[in-house]
């Protein structure tokens, strides 16, 4: 069977659990990019099956479906927070702004490299002023390398974790909603460096949209009043096994008369 670049695949080896969009082949071994998963891998070509069914394969609606906040809008008005929407890769940041934009939550969309986000998040947050920033793209634990503490065993743990420390330089917890992580990320250590939100506890992959759930949750819940960090977390993918966060405060300002 012959694969071209732009094929939706799944993985032989893995019991086709997921779906995968080919984004480069080398010789024999493809570079795949999960559709919904924030996953990169590489595979060999013989181990890779051709999604049958050439459809949309997106689940973004699952999750709009079950974004549901009533407001009360006959006699008040909502503010709701900020974001800042830092992504290394390009096609899962359009989808979260798309996201954003049907939840009615302002974000501002910035696509940069794992490795340049921290010398960039200072004149990001003084230009943007967020009231939620999200740092976010791909990593990966490597457990055949060791152990799950050590940051030199994910893929860009350490790269978010530095972006999490210089946001924090500028803000406290209360400020700024930070939401850091991606696939399998170091949850303990991003949380200690000041995240509000991380991934991933458990060491799964996250969903493409997961940081934008979390992000738009956040900015529409009463800055008065703590989050509802369960019933937040179960918005997501895989719930608190991708990612977890602290108790705080919502960012949306609530007015009145209409």
């Amino acid at each position: 069977m012959s694969f071209n670049i732009g094929d939706l695949v799944t993985r032989i080896s893995h019991n086709n659990d997921t779906v995968f969009k080919i984004i480069d082949i080398d010789t024999e071994i493809a570079v795949l990019k999960g559709v919904n998963i924030r996953l990169l891998a590489d595979s060999e070509l013989r181990d890779l099956k051709k999604v049958e069914i050439k459809k949309d394969v997106k689940d973004d609606q699952v999750f709009l479906d079950r974004f549901n906040i009533n407001l009360n809008r006959d006699e008040y008005f909502y503010l709701p927070g900020k974001v800042v929407h830092v992504d290394s890769d390009e096609d899962y940041l359009e989808r979260c702004m798309d996201f954003y934009k049907k939840v009615h939550v302002k974000a501002i969309g910035i696509n940069i490299k794992e490795e340049e986000i921290s010398s960039n998040i200072k004149k990001i947050i003084e230009e943007y002023n967020p009231d939620i920033l999200v740092i976010t793209g791909h990593d990966a634990y490597y457990k055949k390398m060791g152990s799950e503490s050590d940051n030199d065993n994910y893929k860009n743990t350490t790269n978010f974790i530095k972006g999490v420390k210089e946001a924090r330089k500028l803000e406290n917890h209360e400020n700024l909603i930070i939401i850091a992580g991606a696939c399998q990320s170091n949850y303990e250590e991003l949380i200690k460096a000041g995240a509000n939100f991380a991934s991933s506890p458990k060491r799964v992959n996250i969903h493409a949209l997961d940081p934008a759930i979390i992000a738009s949750s956040v900015a529409l819940s009463d800055k008065n009043k703590p989050i509802d960090l369960i019933g937040i977390l179960e918005k997501t993918k895989y719930g608190s096994k991708g990612i977890g966060g602290i108790i705080t405060n919502g960012t949306m300002y609530v007015g009145y008369p209409r």
